[in-house]
Formats: structure tokens, C-alpha cells, sequence
């Protein structure tokens, strides 16, 4: 019996040495992904909304729950979306130009494509014409609230540019696609740097240093941005003039990311000064696996370099969920990093770990 448990130790050593384990399976995906969404829904149920229904944070987290509910027999995610969009009639946030306000705009124009139902766009659609009518010359500097008039925080990059493009899919009008495209370009221009290939949160942070002497870029500020940037190019078509520099700035920032990608298997929440913030971080990580398994699903990215980092990334995010499902170590509010906790959620973050699933799920169903 003694040399039997032995051999049984032995053998579940080197099983972890070698790095084996259960292969990834759709159906187990999918099954994680209902956990989390279900201990969402469950906590708003009992707790109410944190933040206003309209808001950023929860908008972010429904661009989950709508690609879950695209793969899911649960008709629960879909209908709670609808059911949203009903209470709030059809309506963005209250500072119509803020993007943080109409991030919204999204599912909404997703919806519609689903259901055909006008009322769903019909208000985003007279805003992103208000957006166009706007001049857009003001400088990025960050002063006199720019953000609530031009998208002069990276963040922006998930809220304005895929809420106007997929209005332009949901409309078949262009004219969304083309401001969108203006404001990208006006936004990267301000905030990109060319030798790190990240995107400084906004102009406060240039010449800011870290612990370490280097640069700040924030985590999940550039998840936003990568995030943001897949949602962009899924609706641009073939033939779109910019559309090779989209990609071209995607393969760019993919290699960036995969570099700085943490032992953990996560992004910490300042991407140059790791060891400064040594807890793993779960929202900036579920943006860049999403983002780097649409492009392995879009051939845009090698698979033997990729497919390592988001099998990594995946397990370090299904490692920080509890057993009744909530999604842990996610950074809070901020614009900055800052320390993470295991307990620390939120919405916005369980919607970047559905979207990355998403993603995963469809890896998994198609032969590679």
C-alpha cells in the first residue's frame, strides 16, 4: 500500500512538473463563464446596482453578457439586457458627449441587429449625429473637463469607438465608422508612444515615472485600448481605407503585451513596474486575453507565440474566481495603478473576463 501511495505522489509530481492538465473544453468554458455572469446577476438582485445602469462600468460589463448570451441556451442574459434597455429607455447617460456615457451605445446597437426593434437605436443614433456635427478641435490636453467633449483618456478607446461602429453595422451607414475613425486617430496621435507601443492613460501621466524609473502605463488602461481596438476592426470592412493601420497597430501592441505579460499569468496594474504592484490583476488581464484570442480567431496573430499567453492568462483568471462566483482581484475605479486585493470586484471586470471566454470558447470550437 505504502509503495502503491508512493508511486501515486510520484506520478501527481511529475504530472505538475510536465504542466499537464485537463485540456480546455468549450463546454467547461462556457460553464465558467455562466458562474461568474450568474453571481453578477444574483448580487444585483440582492444588492442593487452600484453604480446607475446607464453608467460606463456596468455598460462595459453588458459587452459580456450580450457574447454570452450569443453562445448560452440561457435566454436569462439576453432578456436582462433587453429589460435594461426597456428601464432606461433606450437612452445613453446624461453627458451626452462624455463617451464614458454612451459606452452603452454598443449592446444597444447589438440588440438591434438581434431583435430588429428601431426604439433600441433610435436616441444613440441622434447623439453619434450630434457627435459628428461637433467640430472636434479642441487640444487633448487634460483641462477643463476635455474628457466630457473629446476622448482625451485612453479608457475612451472601449466607450466611444466600437458604440459608434457598431451603430454603423446596425445602420449600415458609414458616416459612424468615419467620426469614429477621426476621433481613434486624434486619440493615438495624443497618447500613443511610439517607443513603448502603450498608451499613456492621459496627458498627466507623460513625464510621470514609476518606483523604478520607469515609464506609467496602466494596466487596464491599455486593456481598455486593446479591447477597445478588436471591437473597432470587427466592424470595419475589408476594403476600409484605415483598416490596415488598425492592424497594423493591433500586431504592434499584441507583441508589447504578450512581453510584459507576468510568471502569474496576469498583467499587474502598472505594465513597466511589476514588482511595485506585485498582486495579480484581473480586468486589464481579461481585455488582453480577449484581444489576443480574437486575433488567433482572425488569423492575425501566430498561434505557437499567442496561444501559450492566453492559455496562461485564462488560468490565472479562472484561479482568482471563488467558489460561488465572483471574479476576484479586480482593480477599482481608477486612472492609475494601484493595489489589488483577492476580494476586490467589479462589473466591468466580470465583463472583460465573459468577453475574453467568449473568445475562448470559439478558439476551442474550431479546428486549429
Amino acid at each position: 500500500m505504502l509503495v502503491l501511495i508512493m508511486a501515486v505522489h510520484v506520478t501527481f509530481a511529475m504530472n505538475n512538473i510536465s504542466g499537464k492538465e485537463p485540456p480546455l473544453k468549450p463546454k467547461s468554458i462556457l460553464k465558467t463563464m455562466e458562474k461568474v455572469a450568474d453571481w453578477q446577476l444574483a448580487e444585483w438582485e440582492k444588492n442593487g446596482f452600484r453604480w446607475p445602469k446607464w453608467d460606463w462600468t456596468n455598460a462595459a460589463g453588458y459587452t459580456g453578457f450580450f457574447e454570452l448570451g450569443n453562445i448560452s441556451k440561457n435566454k436569462a442574459y439576453h432578456n436582462f439586457l433587453l429589460t435594461v434597455g426597456n428601464e432606461l429607455g433606450w437612452n445613453t447617460g446624461p453627458n451626452r458627449f462624455y463617451a464614458d456615457d454612451y459606452c452603452i451605445g454598443q449592446t444597444y446597437a447589438n440588440l438591434y441587429v438581434k431583435y430588429k426593434d428601431e426604439k433600441m437605436i433610435a436616441n444613440f443614433r441622434l447623439l453619434a449625429d450630434s457627435i459628428i456635427a461637433r467640430p472636434h478641435t479642441e487640444s487633448l490636453e487634460w483641462k477643463n473637463e476635455i474628457n466630457h467633449r473629446e476622448w482625451a483618456w485612453c479608457d475612451a478607446l472601449f466607450m466611444g469607438p466600437p458604440s459608434l461602429s457598431y451603430l454603423a453595422t446596425a445602420t449600415g451607414d458609414s458616416k459612424y465608422l468615419d467620426i469614429s475613425d477621426r476621433l481613434w486617430w486624434k486619440t493615438y496621435d495624443y497618447l500613443y508612444d511610439k517607443e513603448e507601443h502603450l498608451f499613456y492613460r492621459d496627458g498627466s501621466n507623460f513625464g510621470k515615472k514609476e518606483k523604478n524609473g520607469k515609464k506609467v502605463f496602466w494596466s487596464r488602461g491599455n486593456g481598455w485600448v486593446m479591447g477597445g481596438l478588436v471591437r473597432v476592426i470587427d466592424n470595419l470592412p475589408a476594403d476600409y481605407p484605415a483598416r490596415p493601420k488598425y492592424i497594423a497597430l493591433y500586431k504592434e501592441m499584441a507583441v508589447k503585451i504578450a512581453s510584459l505579460q507576468q510568471p502569474d499569468g496576469t498583467w499587474h496594474t502598472s505594465l513597466l513596474d511589476p514588482e511595485s504592484y506585485p498582486t495579480k490583476e484581473t480586468s486589464g488581464t481579461g481585455f488582453y486575453t480577449y484581444a489576443l484570442l480574437w486575433g488567433l480567431n482572425n488569423g492575425l496573430l501566430n498561434k505557437s507565440a499567442y496561444w501559450p499567453v492566453v492559455q496562461k492568462s485564462w488560468k490565472a483568471m479562472v484561479a482568482s474566481i471563488r467558489p460561488d462566483g465572483m471574479l476576484g482581484y479586480v482593480q477599482q475605479i481608477g486612472w492609475k495603478p494601484e493595489p489589488v486585493s483577492e476580494n476586490s470586484t467589479a462589473i466591468y471586470g466580470v465583463g472583460a473576463f465573459l468577453l475574453a471566454g467568449s473568445q475562448m470558447y470559439q478558439y476551442l470550437k474550431i479546428p486549429n
